[in-house]
């Protein structure tokens, strides 16, 4: 796996703290800690999205993200245990998987 990937994983991982922040932040510090993980999130995904298929890195960063944060409020923030949630998370992951196991290694540059 090369770096560009790990920024995509990053910057999902970033979107669920994010996420989690703009619905739970009351203090400033936790708005400034938001704000800068957002930052970070999306430094990230243009860096990767500028040597990785857009439309790939989209879907992964946006699967993970959506599956991490539906994940982190069920365990974190007291959101309902539904088992329909983890059935959709699991499909919305094994698409974003397949995605990723697609998608050749051809960087855009290498594509032109």
């Amino acid at each position: 796996m090369n770096r560009y990937w790990l920024y995509v994983i990053l910057s999902g991982l970033l979107e669920i703290v994010w996420v989690s922040g703009l619905k739970h932040s009351d203090t400033a510090l936790e708005w400034v800690g938001t704000g800068i993980a957002i930052a970070i999130s999306f430094l990230a995904i243009v860096l990767s999205s500028s040597k990785l298929p857009v439309g790939t890195v989209y879907a992964v960063f946006a699967g993970l993200g959506t599956g991490g944060s539906v994940i982190v409020e069920m365990l974190l923030f007291g959101e309902p245990f539904k088992i329909s949630k983890i059935i959709l998370v699991a499909v919305l992951l094994a698409g974003v998987i397949g995605l990723k196991a697609v998608t050749g290694e051809k960087t855009r540059e290498e594509a032109v």
